[in-house]
């Protein structure tokens, strides 16, 4: 059974940064599009970045866009969320999440599973 574990969430002050780690195991990663959602208090669960199963591409809500990076690391079955210029508005639960067979991941419904989410909170 496939497991995502998220590591790296953390209280910061606006401006700072953070970066989330996510290790994967039970499918063959490499073959998998990976992403990342996040849910804040009172709101939906989001889509945040998308990378493609080659890691040849890279998607993002435009809220985002600029200051977050999403990288994937094969050998080590990890993807990685790198947070830079944070905001308040980036306060929330981040969820490491698993996409299709050969998929490109732009959106919250090209997703299949997720782990158990790491906070991020973002001060002002």
């Amino acid at each position: 059974q496939e497991q995502l574990g998220e590591s790296g969430g953390g209280s910061v002050q606006a401006g700072g940064s953070l970066r989330l780690s996510c290790a994967a195991s039970g499918r063959t990663f490499r073959n998998y599009g990976m992403g990342w959602l996040r849910q804040a208090p009172g709101k939906e669960r989001e889509f945040v970045a998308g990378i493609s199963w080659r890691g040849g591409s890279e998607y993002y809500t435009d809220s985002v866009k600029g200051r977050f990076t999403i990288s994937r690391d094969d050998a080590k079955n990890t993807v990685y969320l790198q947070m830079n210029s944070l905001k308040p508005e980036d306060t929330a639960i981040y969820y490491c999440a698993a996409g299709s067979y050969f998929s490109s991941p732009r959106a919250m419904g090209h997703f299949d599973s997720w782990g158990q989410g790491t906070q991020v909170t973002v001060s002002s």
